[in-house]
């Protein structure tokens, strides 16, 4: 029986889990619970707001019009977040130098095309980060009630040390579960952000090189 070591590991977990209860909390103070990034929650983007050009009457960014071969492979091309904008800025310039079509309503159509399919998987990774957020505030409610039920065997004249042992690993476990979820929060909560910066810059490139 290890008593004495499972009394200071229950002192142990009350510190730590406080400091960690505390920081989720910190983070889920604001309007929406489900939303534990410290950057602002921006659920949809407006084109109009991006693409800073004359749009042409009665463009749809949802229906914008039959592209070219080239100005498709050229949308495809963008939408990939792994094609730097070194990489984007080189190809539209190429687009814009072979193509006669590069007129500002094709460029508009292409970043529209962009636009949607980043915007598609920006939602998705918001959808994510929200589900991932009410998965931490279930886990951090069954971390606070196995550490309620431990100082309750442990306060009890004669503890039942075989079951504090047990509830023990339960609230290991449970602690790197709720660690390493932490841990990546950083990065998926940029991810949003880094989209929208990417759509801002591919429109500034694509009405660079509009004819």
């Amino acid at each position: 029986m290890k008593a004495i070591q499972t009394l200071s590991a229950v002192l142990l977990a009350k510190v730590f889990l406080c400091g960690i209860c505390i920081d989720y909390a910190a983070a889920a103070t604001f309007d929406d619970p489900t939303w534990p990034c410290q950057q602002r929650k921006v659920e949809s983007l407006s084109m109009a707001l991006m693409w800073t050009s004359q749009l042409p009457e009665g463009f749809d960014p949802q229906k914008p019009g039959t592209l070219t071969p080239q100005a498709r492979d050229l949308a495809a091309l963008l939408s990939l977040r792994k094609f730097s904008l070194e990489e984007a800025e080189t190809a539209i310039r190429e687009f814009a130098d072979s193509d006669n079509n590069a007129e500002p309503q094709q460029m508009a159509a292409i970043f529209a095309q962009v636009f949607n399919s980043l915007g598609n998987t920006r939602r998705q990774i918001i959808n994510g980060i929200e589900s991932y957020s009410l998965k931490q505030i279930a886990l951090s409610e069954k971390i606070d009630l196995t550490r309620s039920d431990m100082r309750v065997l442990m306060d009890a004249e004669k503890p039942d040390f075989d079951k504090v042992d047990a509830l023990e690993e339960q609230l290991d476990w449970d602690e790197r579960v709720f660690r390493d979820r932490g841990r990546s929060l950083t990065y998926v909560c940029e991810t949003p952000v880094l989209i929208e910066k990417r759509l801002y810059a591919l429109a500034h490139l694509l009405m660079k090189y509009a004819k």
